[in-house]
């Protein structure tokens, strides 16, 4: 019997491909879900020419400004690039429509009060060059697929509706009217609102954010995942049951004053630079930083602030104090060996160390956790986060000497199987030191887009609270569905299993920000209709339902004119300000409208008489959709006076005060599984990340600089050790290869680069990478895909 057992475990399954994916597989078969034939839904598989230098080590210079300024004068008009330099991020001015960084509450830098990538993204959104209906006559989808995402980005802002009728192989110009009658058409035709998905992107205004979910919940669904189910989910879940709310706690001026900041699987010198000049602040004043990532990132290590001469002169300020180059998703296991070094010491020193005053006015569940970590061996710790004992004893030490302690963090706590236990055991760490609601302290989860936190708020989620919905019956008159709707990855299985008809999405690149790229490509053309509120071309125009439309939108840059005259939109920023962004340049046609009236038109065409929105008055005006808001959200009394202020306002935010809208009041200590991955010989634990000339979907060149990559996107960042076990080396094409019950999934012709970067872990880009990471495999409560723990293995591709 035991003989029969071991060959039964060693036999090979049967391996067969199939061209439609599939999301269940029966048996002792693998099906290949990445078909044989290419669909146009993944990059292109060329190369294109890499070029590799030495890793840089420090963020920022001279390099970064003439960088910035190169893009703005190679694609936008130059008095449109001088205009907007000078009004991005400014009081009153234009809110970047990158990432969500909060600025200065006083003064600000009269050179520019902006980055190298919010330069980048200006001058992706406002390029002089448009595309109409000419330019979709003269190239088919085909065409356009074969195209990479950078060229598809560069071709030019769109100036027109386009709509792709059922057959037809290319766009054509459609009246705003005629689409708006068709999408109205097609989501009365549904059985029921739950047929419809209503995805948003981070970009969305506060004001088109709180029409889309106030026209989408009249419409009878909550069907409205977003791009924080795929990003910071985690940390609200998180922060929510620990803490009683799903924000951060800390301001952009508790920087200055913290005694020790802790980054967490976060590159702020490429995602969020402008984050570097809070800390450069931070270690003029004293303060330390604890950078914790599996790759070691030049914007963690030093930054050369472009707008000091002297620091350029003298190389910059050092910034991490101590770099640990945790092994992928080996945090939770650090952490809990820093703690468990503390407590013994807490222990040994009786009270010296932690909070305990604190502790016991102020939490829940610190004796069941004090016992929790007393169970774990050392030395399994160490071997599970790849840090040695004397390093973590360093980090144990900083700690212990601190007590005003900001805890930042990205996706590479969030992304994974466990990423909403990572969250918790951040803040278990803060706890103990009684370091949320003091100055200099508290949680600091660093958004991505410019407005993700802000559409939260307005009410852009799949489950709403009972009190909201209320709000808007009370307020509004409209019934409000109670069913909880779809999240990301529950919206593509009920497309892809023929549950969902109808795909809107409110900006943003679906097929290239979501998992799987394969089965959510055949998800989305399962749809008889799809339609993508846009600026610009990108592979999701192209990925579509049975018909499609572009719906072109207004940019943040662009001035909004409406019938009582120029408006204005909001925003709101990861540390919970809310402020004014009013576009200055010219659209590109005058046939762009904004997207509140872009929602306002699909919701006229869609309920008609039955509505109990007034939308034409809305739209008159920006202040109409700011006083209905004012009722129904909490904490936006006065709202068009004080957003009206310089700098705007901050939203209310209890954890600054040290109160806890927990149940009992308290803040909580979780007791946190350590996450396990067992590879196998020839497995590697993948990460995806972005690259320097990146920002989420939006690819702006094809240089990582920092990381010393130049003119290439399909690589994999691969340890030379494990290179030379598995006999390659750098320069060599892989396949890799991802199997999760019972499927198998291909990314093609990546080149192996030698990096610094832990044993067995490996980092690759996306989208590119996308395609092997299983839609059905989330974490736990958040469903956040595991993109950043990926288990794979890597084929060489022999020449020929």
């Amino acid at each position: 019997m035991e003989e029969k057992t071991k060959k039964s475990r060693n036999k090979k399954p049967k391996t067969s491909v199939i061209d439609s994916p599939a999301v269940e597989s029966k048996g002792n078969e693998i099906i290949v879900v990445t078909s044989t034939e290419n669909t146009g839904a993944q990059p292109p598989e060329s190369f294109t020419g890499m070029r590799k230098r030495k890793a840089q080590t420090k963020a920022g210079g001279l390099v970064a400004v003439s960088t910035a300024l190169k893009h703005a004068r190679k694609y936008m008009r130059v008095a449109d690039a001088k205009k907007t330099m000078f009004s991005l991020n400014q009081k009153g001015g234009i809110d970047c429509p990158g990432c969500a960084w909060p600025d200065p509450d006083d003064d600000r830098s009269r050179l520019g009060e902006y980055c190298e990538n919010g330069i980048k993204a200006i001058a992706e959104e406002a390029q002089r060059n448009s595309i109409g209906a000419d330019f979709f006559a003269q190239h088919s989808i085909s065409d356009l697929q074969a195209l990479s995402d950078f060229e598809l980005g560069k071709k030019g802002r769109l100036a027109e509706p386009m709509i792709l009728r059922s057959g037809s192989d290319r766009y054509a110009p459609i009246p705003w009217n005629e689409a708006f009658q068709l999408i109205g058409k097609e989501l009365n035709a549904l059985q029921s609102p739950d047929e419809a998905v209503f995805y948003t992107s981070g970009r969305t205004s506060n004001e088109a954010a709180f029409l889309y979910q106030l026209f989408v919940r009249e419409y009878g669904t909550n069907n409205l995942p977003d791009c924080s189910n795929m990003c910071h989910e985690s940390s609200g879940k998180a922060l929510n049951s620990t803490l009683g709310m799903g924000k951060g706690s800390v301001t952009l001026e508790d920087f200055d004053h913290a005694d020790l900041v802790i980054i967490l699987g976060q590159n702020p010198g490429t995602n969020h630079p402008r984050m570097l000049s809070a800390l450069e602040r931070c270690k003029e004043r004293g303060g330390k930083i604890l950078a914790i990532n599996p790759l070691k990132e030049a914007g963690l290590t030093n930054f050369v602030n472009p707008q000091r001469p002297m620091k350029i002169l003298r190389g910059g300020t050092q910034l991490a104090d101590l770099y640990l180059q945790v092994k992928i998703n080996g945090d939770v296991a650090l952490l809990k060996a820093i703690m468990s070094m503390l407590l013994f010491q807490e222990k040994q020193e009786l009270g010296d160390i932690f909070d305990m005053e604190f502790i016991t006015s102020r939490t829940e569940g610190y004796e069941d956790f004090a016992m929790h970590l007393q169970q774990f061996d050392f030395r399994a710790l160490e071997e599970d986060c790849g840090i040695s004992r004397g390093q973590i004893r360093k980090a144990a030490r900083m700690i212990k000497k601190s007590k005003r302690i900001i805890a930042c963090w990205a996706m590479g706590l969030t992304q994974h199987e466990n990423g909403v236990d990572n969250i918790r055991e951040v803040v278990n760490l803060l706890l103990l030191k009684g370091s949320i609601g003091i100055q200099g302290g508290g949680t600091c989860p660093v958004r991505g887009h410019s407005n993700v936190q802000g559409d939260r708020t307005m009410g852009i989620w799949e489950a709403p609270k009972a009190e909201f919905l209320d709000k808007l019956e009370e307020v509004i008159g409209i019934k409000a569905p109670r069913k909880h709707g779809f999240s990301t990855v529950d919206a593509i299985q009920a497309m892809y299993k023929r549950q969902a008809k109808v795909f809107f999405a409110l900006g943003g690149n679906f097929i290239s920000a979501t998992p799987d790229t394969e089965i959510t490509a055949q998800a989305l053309r399962n749809c008889n209709l799809s339609v993508h509120v846009s600026t610009k071309l990108n592979r999701s125009h192209l990925v579509h339902g049975k018909q499609a439309l572009i719906l072109p939108c207004l940019g943040r840059t662009d001035a909004d004119e409406q019938e009582s005259g120029e408006q204005f939109v909001t925003t709101e920023n990861s540390m919970g300000v809310v402020q004014m962004s009013k576009g200055i340049l010219n659209p590109c046609s005058e046939a762009l409208l904004s997207e509140p009236a872009i929602v306002a038109g699909l919701a006229k065409a869609t309920l008609g008489n039955k509505s109990k929105v007034d939308w034409d008055q809305l739209i008159s005006n920006y202040d109409h959709i700011r006083d209905l808001i004012e009722k129904v959200i909490p904490g936006f009394e006065q709202y068009n006076e004080r957003v009206r202020e310089p700098g705007g306002f901050y939203l209310p935010n209890p954890n600054r005060n040290q109160e806890f809208s927990t149940a009992d009041g308290k803040a909580h200590f979780t007791c946190t599984p350590l996450p396990s991955h067992r590879l196998e010989p020839d497995q590697y634990l993948m990460m995806t990340i972005r690259t320097h000339d990146q920002f989420n979907t939006t690819i702006y060149g094809l240089d990582d600089r920092y990381r010393g990559i130049y003119n290439e996107r399909r690589v994999i960042l691969m340890n030379p050790e494990d290179l030379e076990a598995e006999q390659l080396k750098s320069g060599d094409v892989l396949d890799l290869i991802s199997e999760y019950d019972g499927q198998q999934r291909i990314a093609r012709k990546f080149i192996a680069v030698a990096y610094d970067i832990p044993s067995k872990c490996v980092a690759t880009y996306f989208p590119e990478a996308n395609v092997l990471i299983p839609v059905n495999h989330y974490a736990r409560e958040s469903k956040t895909p595991i993109s950043k723990s990926v288990v794979i293995k890597v084929k060489k591709v022999e020449e020929g």
